[in-house]
């Protein structure tokens, strides 16, 4: 699939049961997981390796220093998995 721009992000959140709250800048599909923002690869991968059930992974905003954003690469962030049910709960910490 080739990247989309769309007037409304939040669409997509909403379809891949995203909450807004953990909202990026973009949504990937990865075999059936969501991907919200800039998620470190590393994440990804352990995602794919582990496979619980979660509708994905979410950074929310664009935090400095997360892959594919400039600024201090120790700032603190955390990446979410968000589970079935909407809830998430902290994956992975960074920068701490």
């Amino acid at each position: 699939m080739k990247p989309q721009n769309v007037s409304n992000p939040e669409v997509y959140r909403a379809r891949y049961g995203i909450p807004n709250v953990l909202g990026g800048c973009h949504t990937a599909v990865n075999e059936g997981y969501a991907v919200e923002g800039h998620v470190p690869a590393r994440e990804i991968r352990r995602l794919l390796a582990e496979r619980p059930k979660a509708r994905g992974l979410a950074v929310a905003g664009m935090p400095a220093g997360s892959p594919g954003m400039e600024g201090h690469r120790g700032a603190p962030y955390d990446v979410h998995l968000v589970l079935p049910d909407g809830n998430y709960r902290v994956y992975a910490r960074y920068g701490r």
